[in-house]
């Protein structure tokens, strides 16, 4: 999509912001929104009839009024390998459709298309099962399947600015050796829809969307019989609010959740200042990533020598010096003190004027004013392209790169790896921010840190792990780091970092880094059960 302009007023700029974030999940889908699909959308070719191939006679429509009158829950069942560390490793893909049941009215409500990879031999009462999802709102779980930690991987070239070939290779840094993994979609996304009485936009909304998802969960345990197995939550931008809501939800319905995996965080809409006007609130949490990207791009005086003392640093400055001043700026529009203004000129290397007459900073103008004659990326700030050209069209070059490998890629590896074809085209973006309902306990934006403390106190040993990049000037660390602050220190609460942006796994040497987290985590998890 269009790269917005920010706006006035809550609405357009919740829109704004959520619109990029939508890109990728804020991890996942388009930088261009698809049109969404109806139900005269094209065929998709039938796959190989080989053994477990399954041809859904269905057409699913991501439009907002539409809806299944007569759902499935069929699915293709393959038998898969990959090849890790040089051994081959067995796995079963079930791509397919589950029908969500509404608590409330024990009626179906909607049809959720998913891709679970389980490990037959396995004891699934032991095994953890992990529910994947991006997030948008509007976003498929295209970036995390063929990104992240499923078998199959898109090879990328982040941080180069290059367009990326699209190229699905084994993933030596899957997860399906720690837990049964399972990517599913949104409704209005990919292959899920409403089922009518519902239509699509029923649950286009915080707390549907949400309850929709428990559904999902519920259901899927129910099928494969994985009540005693341990739950693990994987959200994803707009994904982390969801399991926080979610996470909430499932423990009042007695379905004890083991961890959640926040990627790329914004648990509360109203302390990003990329989600609100710059001089409506503080733009504290996105100094450090201003500063880690500054000297990535060497325009930082001095050059840090040692990059975590340095991001340390930041912190203190953006928690100490900074948030005094800002909130005299915010409170009465007072000057800030030249020694304020010097340090975030040595941090970044943009004039003091600069920094006079932006000293609440969102981050669209950092992203156009950073580097000079360039557009850095939203989602990974070291991707950038000169200003005008075809790398910065759609507003994002770290998006630009990548997205079209992306979505050829989900329709390609469905029909031909998982052998499930289709009779619509699968949406990997929904252009439906501009018909969310964002409000949420109360607000008209969500805050779900509260959530998240209900969710813990309910269960007491549900572990978190917060994941980060660096370079994420959608979701910066330091705002996470905040927001997850008013829950208190707790040690179930563990955050990692990574120089990478939003989907820090699209950096090979960050995804590395980052399997070895999550498999730690994930043995941790285990353990405690």
């Amino acid at each position: 999509m269009a790269y917005p302009t920010k706006l006035h007023g809550w609405r357009p700029a919740i829109i704004a912001c959520a619109a990029l974030l939508a890109a990728c999940g804020g991890g996942g889908g388009s930088s261009v929104a698809e049109t969404p699909s109806g139900p005269s959308a094209p065929l998709t070719p039938a796959p190989p009839a080989v053994p477990g191939s399954y041809d859904d006679t269905l057409a699913y429509s991501s439009l907002a009024n539409a809806s299944l009158s007569a759902p499935n829950e069929n699915a293709a069942v393959i038998a898969s390998h990959i090849q890790l560390g040089g051994q081959q490793f067995n796995y079963t893909a079930t791509t397919g459709h589950l029908t969500a049941t509404d608590v409330r009215t024990g009626k179906a409500s909607a049809s959720f298309f998913y891709v679970a990879y389980t490990v037959p031999s396995a004891d699934a009462a032991k095994r953890p099962v992990t529910f994947f999802y991006n997030g948008g709102p509007g976003s498929a779980s295209t970036y995390l399947h063929l990104g992240s930690f499923g078998p199959r991987r898109l090879v990328s070239t982040i941080p180069n600015a290059v367009i990326v070939t699209p190229q699905l290779v084994d993933n030596q840094e899957t997860l399906l050796a720690q837990s049964d993994l399972v990517f599913v979609d949104a409704i209005g996304t990919g292959y899920s829809q409403a089922i009518a009485p519902n239509t699509n936009q029923t649950f286009w909304g915080v707390d549907a969307d949400a309850a929709a998802f428990r559904d999902f969960v519920q259901r899927y345990i129910a099928v494969n019989k994985r009540e005693a197995s341990p739950k693990i939550l994987f959200g994803e931008s707009y994904g982390t609010p969801r399991t926080a809501v979610l996470a909430n939800l499932l423990e009042t319905a007695g379905v004890p959740v083991a961890a959640l995996v926040l990627q790329s965080s914004i648990m509360d809409y109203n302390s990003n200042c990329g989600v609100l006007d710059p001089g409506a609130i503080s733009c504290e949490g996105y100094i450090p990533t201003y500063a880690a990207t500054s000297a990535y791009y060497q325009l930082s005086t001095p050059l840090p020598s040692d990059f975590s003392a340095y991001v340390q640093q930041t912190r203190s400055f953006a928690a100490g010096d900074y948030r005094n001043a800002i909130s005299a700026y915010l409170a009465t529009r007072v000057a800030p003190p030249a020694g304020v203004i010097a340090q975030l000129v040595n941090y970044t290397g943009m004039p003091a004027l600069t920094w006079q007459q932006n000293f609440d900073m969102g981050p669209n103008y950092y992203q156009r004013n950073a580097v000079p004659g360039k557009l850095v990326g939203r989602y990974d700030a070291r991707v950038s392209a000169a200003n005008g050209s075809a790398l910065t069209a759609d507003g994002d070059p770290s998006l630009t790169v990548i997205n079209s490998a992306f979505v050829s890629s989900i329709a390609s590896y469905l029909a031909g790896e998982l052998h499930y074809s289709a009779r619509s085209s699968y949406v990997s973006n929904n252009d439906i921010v501009d018909r969310w309902n964002f409000s949420h306990d109360g607000r008209q934006l969500p805050d779900t840190i509260p959530d998240l403390a209900a969710a813990m106190t309910l269960n007491p040993k549900m572990k978190i792990l917060a994941v980060n990049g660096y370079h994420d000037l959608a979701t910066p660390f330091h705002q996470t780091e905040l927001d997850l602050a008013r829950l208190g220190v707790n040690p179930q609460i563990v955050l990692k970092y990574y120089a990478s942006g939003h989907m820090t796994y699209l950096d090979d040497t960050a995804r590395r880094a980052q399997q070895t987290d999550l498999i730690n985590f994930f043995n941790s998890v285990t353990v405690a059960q």
